[in-house]
C-alpha cells in the first residue's frame, strides 16, 4: 500500500478514535445524572431550567438506555478505529456504519432542531462525516487498485 492511502487510513483511524472516545464518555456521563442532568448534558443549548422536572422513573430508564447506547457505540468505534489503524477493510464498514447511523439519528433529531451547541456535537458529525468519506475513498482507491504511493 503507498504511502496517501496509509496516511489517509490513520486520519480515518484517529477521525474514529475521537469520535468513540466522546461519545462513550457522553454515555458515561449520562448514565451517571439524574434524568434532568442527562437531558441537560445531551441537549446542551437548552436552558438546563427548562429540562428540569421531577420526571417518572420510566424516563429515567429511557435515558440510561440511551446514555447506554452511547457507551457501546463510542467503544465499538474506537476498536474500529484501532482496526482501521491495522488496515482491516472490513472494519472501515463495520466502524462506518456504527458510527454513522448512530450519527445520522443525533444529526436529524438533535442537531438540525437546534438542540445542542456547535462543540462537541456538531463538531462529532462532522468528524464522523469526514470519516466516512475519507473511507469512501479509500475503499474505493483499494477496489480498483489505483493506490498512490
Amino acid at each position: 500500500m503507498g504511502d496517501a492511502y496509509n496516511n489517509v487510513l490513520r486520519i480515518v483511524a484517529v477521525l474514529w478514535v475521537i469520535w468513540g472516545l466522546v461519545h462513550a464518555f457522553a454515555g458515561v456521563m449520562v448514565m451517571t445524572s439524574d434524568a434532568s442532568g442527562g437531558f441537560a448534558a445531551i441537549a446542551d443549548a437548552v436552558d438546563s431550567v427548562l429540562l428540569t422536572a421531577d420526571y417518572h422513573a420510566a424516563i429515567g430508564g429511557i435515558l440510561n438506555q440511551h446514555a447506554w447506547n452511547l457507551l457501546w457505540f463510542g467503544v465499538v468505534t474506537v476498536i474500529g478505529g484501532v482496526m482501521i489503524w491495522r488496515g482491516n477493510m472490513t472494519a472501515i464498514w463495520v466502524t462506518g456504519m456504527i458510527g454513522g447511523l448512530a450519527d445520522l439519528g443525533y444529526l436529524l433529531f438533535v442537531d438540525l432542531p437546534g438542540y445542542v451547541n456547535f462543540f462537541p456535537g456538531t463538531v462529532m458529525t462532522i468528524i464522523s462525516g469526514s470519516a466516512i468519506a475519507l473511507s469512501c475513498w479509500l475503499w474505493l482507491s483499494n477496489r480498483r487498485g489505483h493506490i498512490a504511493g
